[in-house]
């Protein structure tokens, strides 16, 4: 069975199986499989099982979805591969690759080291934007918000058209009668 396996720090370890045909990954907690962590949107993409095939459908997300660090709007993962949503990292595992998982690290010691990260420093803080998070240039872009500029159009005119109404209703009771 596959399973996905969070790699990020502070969530190693933990796993979601795909045990239904439709996974969905997000923020909240009305998803299948929950990441509360602010890089990885509310319902950021989903998961399907088509036949041997797991496919990753991006749904929008700010952050973007990615596999072995190549941007997707939807792709087959394959075992073994790094799934990114955000910041998050999680690695799809089936048995086979989690028993070569399991001999491997029978093989050699596990490494004690902790890697920490490192606080943000002033000089960090005063760049601001002139710094991204992408090695690539690419720093995250603000989502195009289409529903909300349509609804205020929307709210104008419709107060143009009352402010209108309410100016005739005004002036024609004001006329007086012969």
């Amino acid at each position: 069975m596959a399973k996905l396996v969070l790699l990020s720090q502070g969530l190693t370890g933990r796993t979601h199986e795909l045990k239904v045909d439709k996974t969905t990954i997000g923020r909240v907690d009305d998803n299948a499989f929950p990441i509360a962590e602010a890089s990885v949107s509310s319902h950021h993409c989903e998961i399907l099982l088509k036949g041997a095939d797991v496919v990753v459908h991006d749904l929008n997300s700010t952050n973007g979805t990615f596999i072995n660090g190549e941007k997707i709007t939807e792709s087959v993962l394959k075992p073994g591969q790094i799934l990114r949503l955000g910041q998050i990292e999680m690695r799809l595992e089936t048995e086979a690759t989690a028993a070569t998982a399991t001999v491997a690290s029978k093989a050699s010691p596990p490494d004690s080291t902790v890697s920490m990260q490192r606080g943000v420093s002033l000089t960090d803080l005063e760049a601001g934007a002139q710094r991204g998070f992408d090695t690539a240039g690419k720093g995250f872009s603000k989502k195009d918000n289409k529903v909300n500029r349509i609804f205020l159009i929307i709210a104008i005119i419709v107060g143009v058209l009352i402010v209108v109404l309410v100016a005739i209703a005004l002036m024609s009771a004001r006329k007086p009668s012969p």
